[in-house]
């Protein structure tokens, strides 16, 4: 296991190398940048002193720069926009095994300093969303398959189908807009309250568990129906298989057959994904995160990428390539665990 292992490891190099690359790449010829912004802002700011003037359209030429060619071509050293693509991607990459993401462009602060204080909140609702999922869906799926063509089967499957037909961020407005908003049964967004830090130790967890109940519902609508048909199905497959018949026929109950046999059959598939969910759910939904006010990474990407803010877009590549790539290691160590015929040799 040891060589596969590091055989793995070593194979992240050039896949993250070749990820950061291609968007390293893509964001130096995207037009919109922090150079073309600052132009851009300069021209507003020009125009709107022309009008305070009285200066006419003629006068005042809203295509023109107000920056020199020199101006421009300072800014465009300070961004580090005057080398070729492979040279400053070289640049980038070194600062990164230096721990150095660089400086945002929109809040002039450190990149790694920006995601180090939004990270905690994607942390924590990234695992628990992920541990609730495979609580939920597990029991669920097992139970669906022993009930099968019940009416505990068949309800289950309408509430669980519902819930997937409804986009996650669909489920955050209808949460939003129902017990939060009308009926006040929960806080209209944020992580915590105002006063978190006055509040009691207990009464602090509670605070956290109560911002976090609608948002974590609405983050795991998606996954629900997937994992838990994926578990149905594999085990039922399962169960008619010969050697449950076989378990049977040798005096085993059928409840000993299942959970003895059947059962640690069936969560393979389920361990194949388990890496990869935590590298998802940890990045977040921008959308989910914007209904509630949640102040993640899915939310400070985005915002990142219309803002042209490429520093902070490229840092979040950096952890959440990192966490896909290490999230597949982990499912292969999953299915390993699970799985006696897997063998890393």
């Amino acid at each position: 296991m040891a060589s596969y292992l590091i055989r793995r490891l070593l194979l992240v190099i050039p896949t993250f190398v070749g990820i950061t690359l291609l968007v390293f790449t893509i964001t130096r010829f995207v037009p919109g940048g922090p150079v073309d912004k600052i132009i851009s802002e300069s021209q507003q700011l020009s125009f709107g002193k022309g009008s305070e003037t009285g200066q006419s359209s003629g006068q005042t030429d809203r295509n023109a720069s107000p920056l020199s060619p020199e101006q421009i071509e300072e800014l465009k050293v300070f961004y580090g926009f005057d080398k070729p693509v492979l040279v400053s991607y070289v640049h980038w990459f070194l600062k990164v095994l230096k721990f150095d993401l660089g400086t945002s462009t929109r809040y002039y602060d450190p990149v790694w300093q920006i995601i180090k204080d939004k990270l905690p909140v994607s942390v924590y609702y990234g695992l628990v969303t992920t541990i609730l999922t495979y609580l939920i869906c597990v029991p669920l799926g097992v139970l669906k398959a022993i009930k099968h063509k019940t009416v505990i089967d068949n309800t289950s499957s309408v509430m669980v189908l519902i819930g997937y037909a409804l986009p996650g961020f669909i489920m955050a407005i209808i949460l939003f807009v129902w017990p939060a908003a009308r009926w006040d049964w929960f806080p209209l967004g944020g992580f915590v309250s105002d006063d978190f830090r006055e509040l009691p130790l207990l009464e602090q967890v509670w605070d956290i568990v109560h911002h976090s109940i609608l948002p974590i519902i609405a983050y795991m609508l998606g996954s629900l129906a997937t994992m838990t048909f994926l578990m149905k199905n594999t085990l039922m497959d399962n169960l008619a298989s010969d050697y449950i018949r076989t378990a049977i026929a040798k005096g085993l109950s059928f409840n000993q057959a299942v959970f003895r046999h059947a059962f640690r059959n069936s969560i393979i598939p389920l361990a194949t994904h388990f890496g990869n969910n935590i590298g998802l759910f940890l990045a977040g939904s921008f959308l989910i995160e914007k209904v509630f006010n949640i102040d993640g990474l899915g939310l400070l990407g985005f915002e990142s990428l219309v803002e042209r803010d490429y520093p902070i877009v490229l840092g979040v590549l950096v952890i959440s390539s990192i966490l896909g790539l290490l999230g597949n290691i982990i499912s292969d160590l999953c299915v390993a665990l699970v799985d006696p015929r897997v063998k890393f040799d």
